[in-house]
């Protein structure tokens, strides 16, 4: 059977050419199109993995201890998960996917610091927080020694910076006791407000609370956090403030099963409420599944134990030398300098000693 005739195929013309991407010339020459990089800003990651607020990020940033890949960092970088980032040699492992921050409550006793480091070698609130695998604990607000109350920490420096900064005037809420009695005037005065040394100050609202004999208790709330301000604000009508308690930060209040030198950490629905109230995007990921027992393990109030004790660096420039150090050893002249012939004659020893010692036990084999 014959095959069926093909007719050639027709020959088409030519193909046009691709069309090319116009190019930019400068002076220099011609460059090629830069697409802008995808990522996201380095000062942020930093923030969000808990080392500071941001503007701290980028005063970090200008003091050149971060590189990315080996190269010194700028403010305004761009990052993205493919790039190495160190922090004085240290590699940093950023959190490109926000994940839910951590926040602890603290009821702070009267004659703790609220410092990292003390150099009179007092005891800090940092000497008992539990330890964390990415980022540090950022205190929400401090409170003078002698101050007690709520204190909030967290790992995440975009929270904490939005308690923090001024602008946001966020609420602190007192329970003030002073020596003595305020007029309705004087509480008038406060309200509206009155001069200080650094400026004037406020109370944004203060009512009594009761209190014995000359002692009274008063409940006040500002949006400032200076130095000392609650205090200064009562000694301008020479009535010395003797017991300071902060019961309220914004929306978080002290719980009343938080007693005095005891912590507690949020449950993973509250610190979504608080991202929400500070107007921060909430992580994607889902909630981490607890069961009852282990939601209230992980939330149960506990008291903190001390990791390190610290000394002051007086006591550490005075502190006597450690005898039970071992001593330097004296140089000696005619030291002698082991041979490879030491070594074979160390290895025949022990071979004649394994050797014998066999000899012995098969001499004393089968007998009861």
């Amino acid at each position: 059977m014959a095959r069926p005739f093909k007719s050639p195929k027709t020959v088409s013309g030519t193909r046009p050419p691709k069309e090319q991407t116009p190019v930019a010339e400068t002076a220099e020459g011609v460059d090629a199109p830069s697409a802008p990089r995808s990522g996201q800003r380095l000062h942020k990651l930093l923030a969000m993995a808990g080392f500071g607020s941001r503007r701290e990020m980028e005063t970090l940033i200008e003091t050149g201890r971060i590189t990315i890949n080996g190269q010194v960092a700028q403010v305004g970088a761009v990052v993205d998960e493919h790039d190495i980032v160190r922090l004085d040699s240290r590699i940093l492992h950023l959190p490109f996917e926000a994940e839910l921050p951590q926040v602890l409550l603290y009821h702070k006793p009267e004659g703790e610091m609220v410092t990292q480091d003390d150099p009179e070698g007092r005891a800090t609130v940092f000497d008992k927080l539990p330890r964390i695998k990415q980022g540090k604990w950022i205190a929400i607000g401090r409170l003078d020694m002698n101050t007690s109350g709520l204190l909030i920490f967290t790992n995440s420096g975009e929270l904490a910076n939005r308690f923090m900064h001024p602008r946001y005037e966020v609420e602190r809420e007192y329970a003030v006791r002073i020596l003595g009695e305020l007029t309705q005037e004087q509480m008038a005065q406060l309200t509206n407000g009155i001069e200080l040394e650094d400026g004037p100050a406020n109370f944004e609202s203060i009512y009594t609370n009761g209190g014995e004999g000359a002692n009274k208790w008063y409940q006040v709330v500002i949006k400032e956090g200076r130095n000392r301000e609650v205090r200064r604000l009562f000694e301008a009508f020479h009535m010395p403030v003797s017991r300071l308690m902060r019961v309220r930060f914004g929306p978080v209040a002290l719980p009343p099963r938080l007693k005095r030198g005891t912590m507690l950490k949020l449950e993973q629905k509250q610190v979504v409420a608080l991202l929400e109230w500070a107007g921060l995007p909430v992580p994607r990921k889902p909630l981490k599944q607890m069961s009852p027992h282990d939601r209230d393990r992980a939330t149960r109030v506990f008291t903190p134990k001390v990791r390190k004790q610290r000394r002051s660096l007086l006591e550490v420039a005075n502190a006597p030398a450690n005898n039970s150090e071992r001593p330097a050893r004296a140089p000696t002249g005619n030291r002698r300098i082991r041979q490879d012939s030491d070594l074979k004659q160390a290895s025949l020893q022990n071979a004649r000693i394994n050797s014998g010692a066999k000899k012995r036990s098969d001499r004393h084999r089968g007998r009861g």
